[in-house]
């Protein structure tokens, strides 16, 4: 039987297929699916699960993310053996929008949406405790502003779907075409807003949920992006000032330890356990040791100059990158050619490459300190609290304190350098080179990059989705 692609999952469903018959013969509706508390607990946790869980795909914040956020810039490039010539493209920047990669993560993020919109409309209509319930849907709304925020940023206008359709087996109902960047934002924020309610903190298993401060912190990352620097400042004082708890490890290599996860600094991370294949780190793992035997990862740095811009003296380069590991078979120290990527590096699970305890940090303090030190200085110029917020990272690096009386534009260039060594391979560089204008400029330093151009600032609308639904337009430069 003919498939098709569909933007969006039959609503309610926690499955993460991506391919319908185009005549099936029954739906999971949330009216069908949403009947108890326990329902909304598990159609809860269906959302939280596309963050991590892809049973044919590696998992958004197991590896898809990055493509995207992180190979297509001046940080990662495609190793030997990345064989997949849709990523070989990311790299090089001759991708196309007929890119594999692309329609992934565009289906992967519509169908948390999907999931979200289920359990939004569903959870109100179950009777149990109130504030549990309303928990709940905050969670929803927090994670579909995730989901939008990633897409309106890589796409632009973007379908804004906020009710599944009541009979999915009509395909015109599922085309939906591009609402305006501004108009998608509004909701972002009208969704993190109400979020804002959600609790400061969880105990036993509810760790790791979205809170009321993992809603701030997005919504400063939105502002920032907006531009909204008076905003972004407000929000960010909320975080830095409130009562969550949020400090910086002293020690740099906490934020990937699998023995400190969900800890001070993490204010929202993606949970990954190993021993779950696809539906864990795996892949991005594996992109990053290949093992004792001389292979060369799948996600290679891009060339020596992110490498470089760490001093001796910064603690976070050991941690970024390994030149060495120890084998645990043999205590043997093995020696490679060159630096690797070593984040994700579970030192505990290097005889079974592929496998990896270390979340993915969506959310983390130093970020929220960068980016009120970034809003203030757009304001006001570098003043004492722009200092104060960048040093708190500085001081933890081992770099020192940033030299007083810079100009604005000079803050400002600190500013991004911090960012870039701070959240190397955190699936930010991409997103913090278009905000500020810096895409080409920076990219096209890079010998096996130079492809990059303007257009580059949006990626391609998915030709499967086009081609599904003929009233979605493609961005400008490129061809359907």
């Amino acid at each position: 039987m003919k498939k098709i692609f569909l933007i969006l999952i039959a609503a309610g469903s926690l499955s993460a297929c991506n391919k319908l018959d185009e005549n099936p013969t029954s739906y999971i509706t949330a009216s069908r699916f949403y009947k108890t508390q326990s329902d909304a607990a598990a159609g809860v946790t269906g959302i939280y699960s596309e963050l991590t869980s892809d049973g044919s795909e590696q998992p958004l914040y197991g590896r898809e993310i990055n493509f995207l956020a992180d190979m297509t810039t001046d940080d990662l490039s495609a190793g030997p053996s990345a064989i997949n010539p849709n990523v070989r493209a990311l790299s090089s920047i001759t991708y196309t929008a007929t890119d594999d990669r692309l329609q992934v993560i565009w289906r992967q993020l519509y169908t948390g949406i999907s999931r979200a919109n289920a359990a939004i409309d569903a959870i109100p209509t179950i009777q149990f405790d109130t504030t549990l319930r309303s928990r709940y849907v905050r969670e929803a709304k927090f994670l579909r502003g995730l989901f939008y925020f990633n897409l309106v940023r890589f796409y632009g206008d973007v379908p804004l779907v906020l009710h599944n359709p009541a009979d999915a087996s009509n395909l015109n109902s599922l085309k939906v075409d591009r609402s305006p960047a501004a108009t998608v934002y509004a909701q972002i924020i009208a969704d993190l807003t109400d979020a804002q309610n959600l609790p400061s903190t969880y105990s036993g298993s509810d760790i790791g949920r979205a809170t009321g401060g993992a809603a701030k912190s997005l919504l400063v990352k939105i502002f920032l992006t907006q531009k909204d620097w008076t905003d972004a400042i407000s929000k960010a004082k909320e975080v830095i000032n409130g009562n969550y708890g949020y400090a910086l490890f002293p020690n740099y290599a906490d934020v990937f330890n699998p023995s400190t996860k969900n800890g001070v600094e993490h204010i929202f991370s993606a949970q990954i356990s190993s021993n779950g294949g696809l539906g864990n780190s795996s892949s991005l793992m594996g992109a990053n040791f290949a093992g004792f035997v001389g292979n060369v990862p799948a996600d290679i740095p891009a060339d020596s100059s992110v490498y470089k811009q760490f001093s001796s003296t910064d603690t976070r380069k050991a941690v970024t990158f390994y030149t060495s590991l120890v084998n645990p078979t043999t205590g043997l120290v093995y020696n490679f050619p060159t630096f690797y990527f070593g984040k994700y590096v579970d030192r505990s699970e290097l005889l079974t490459p592929g496998q990896s305890n270390i979340n993915f940090p969506v959310l983390r303090y130093a970020d929220v300190l960068l980016m009120y030190a970034e809003a203030l200085n757009e304001v006001n110029g570098p003043v004492a609290d722009a200092y104060t917020a960048i040093n708190q990272v500085r001081v933890r690096a081992n770099t020192g304190t940033l030299t007083t009386g810079l100009s604005q534009t000079a803050f400002r260039d600190s500013l991004y350098a911090e960012r870039r060594r701070e959240f190397v391979q955190e699936a930010q560089r991409w997103f913090d080179l278009v905000r500020t204008g810096q895409l080409v400029q920076a990219v096209s330093k890079v010998s096996s990059k130079t492809n990059v151009a303007t257009r580059n600032y949006l990626y391609p609308i998915p030709q499967s989705e086009i081609s599904l639904n003929p009233g979605l337009t493609q961005n400008p430069g490129y061809t359907n």
